[in-house]
């Protein structure tokens, strides 16, 4: 396969005032001389320095755009293979034309992610590295971008390697007092305890810092509920700043659920709106409520909204009961008309449950919301700590950590050092996998797969 010159296009789809074109592969600049023409004709096409010139036509023998061509050679590009680039007008027309030629002069079509597997492949990058890559290109925030880029640069996949080394050494003090006892190289039981709970500390922050990473690259998944006609859609649309869900002065408008994007700060939340949670009078009714009650236990964060112009009902209690074990915000609405609601009592049913006061309709006290839903519901990054985004390195990380505790025990409970050095022993290939120097194909080609064709 890295026999091949691949070809693909780099910028996104559409028209744009330029658009890339990109190859790689020993051919890449002997294809590229097919199917671009200097504009000075006996130019000769440096390394590094961008020449003008003409993208040419073989088989009608025309030219047909203008265009700069970049000659990057080996190994210092970013797939460590020979590179060209050719920048023309973003014209979709042309960029698909210019493709079509690199093909018939000799190139083949890259597959999804192929040029960042090709950087894997050929040591440029580790497997953390190159999901960083693809993180940067899809960041769903600011945030997971500047994180994404450290990834990058190697931060995560040297702490993953420090870890390994400390494994490593330690297993080779205890195997080194196993094999040669009369050498005096014995390591402490209370040395090896401290640097596996070392360890064991690093990779549970790792594992616990996953939460974090979804939030920042998939969002955290918020539902508004509450009984019929307590300004859930209202609040809904507010929050979104569009009318999106349709709000009318009639109970059980919303039937089926609304779900959408919004951004607070650096964080991404998915905002459910869903019927309200009461007693159906109408089939339709029973299946949106049913459907919302689903949402709801699914949800990471609950908006749990009550009428503050009426009076607290039974199904206001049920509804705190309900949620009492969910991460939940309860939100006093309609504060904008005459209150009648007990909200002393409805907040002492639960001290320690968070409590705003809005007008949704006004806009009051929203801000102060957004506030509140950023400060309870994202997690605190800690200055230099590394966040993970990807489930792959969770389990790899999981699975680690469960031999290493599975050791640890071992040692504490006085088994002798051959048992609890082969369960430390066994997380040596899986950080292997976690970092690619340890290649499983099925996992490789569905990490690549979700990459961009010209990336």
């Amino acid at each position: 396969m890295l026999e091949d010159t691949i070809i693909a296009i780099s910028t996104p789809f559409g028209s744009g005032g330029l658009g890339i074109v990109r190859l790689s592969g020993k051919k890449s600049l002997l294809i590229a001389k097919k199917i671009f023409k200097p504009k000075k004709t006996k130019a000769k096409i440096p390394p590094l320095h961008p020449i003008l010139g003409y993208l040419f036509n073989p088989e009608q023998k025309e030219c047909f755009d203008k265009a700069y061509l970049t000659y990057f050679p080996s190994p210092h590009t970013y797939t460590r293979e020979d590179l060209v680039e050719i920048s023309c007008h973003g014209s979709p027309v042309i960029l698909e034309e210019l493709v079509r030629l690199g093909i018939k002069a000799g190139a083949r079509h890259a597959n999804p992610g192929e040029f960042t597997l090709r950087a894997y492949l050929n040591g440029r990058i580790d497997i953390i590295q190159a999901e960083a890559i693809n993180d940067i290109i899809q960041a769903a925030s600011y945030k997971q971008a500047k994180i994404s880029f450290k990834q990058l640069e190697g931060s995560l996949s040297k702490k993953i390697s420090t870890l390994r080394n400390q494994i490593i050494h330690l297993l080779s003090q205890i195997e080194a007092s196993i094999e040669f006892p009369e050498e005096g190289l014995r390591i402490s039981s209370k040395q090896t305890l401290k640097t596996m709970e070392s360890v064991i500390l690093t990779i549970k922050k790792l594992i616990g810092s996953y939460h974090l990473g979804k939030i920042l690259s998939e969002g955290l998944t918020l539902a508004i509920t509450g009984s019929s006609n307590v300004g859930k859609s209202t609040l809904f649309n507010k929050l979104l700043e569009k009318e999106r869900a349709i709000v009318t002065p009639y109970p059980g408008t919303t039937r089926d659920y609304l779900k959408e994007k919004i951004k607070i700060k650096n964080s991404v939340f998915n905002l459910i709106d869903m019927a309200g949670l009461d007693t159906p009078v109408h089939p339709a009714d029973k299946e949106g409520i049913q459907i919302g009650k689903k949402l709801a236990s699914r949800a990471e964060g609950v908006l749990l909204l009550f009428d503050g112009s009426r009076r607290e009902t039974l199904t206001d209690y049920r509804l705190l009961k309900k949620f009492k074990d969910k991460n939940t915000i309860l939100l006093f609405n309609k504060i904008d008309l005459p209150q009648k609601m007990n909200k002393k009592k409805l907040k002492g049913q639960d001290k320690n449950l968070q409590t705003l006061e809005i007008s949704a309709l006004k806009g009051t006290n929203l801000e102060k919301l957004k506030e509140k839903i950023y400060e309870f519901f994202v997690p605190d990054q800690k200055q230099g700590e590394e966040v993970i985004f990807h489930l792959r390195q969770k389990l790899l990380l999981e699975e680690i950590l469960g031999y290493l505790i599975k050791g640890h025990l071992c040692l504490k409970e006085g088994f002798p050092e051959e048992v609890y050095v082969e369960e430390i022993r066994k997380a040596i290939p899986l950080i292997g996998q976690l970092t690619g120097e340890i290649r499983a194909d099925d996992i490789i080609k569905d990490i690549f797969s979700r990459f961009c064709v010209g990336k």
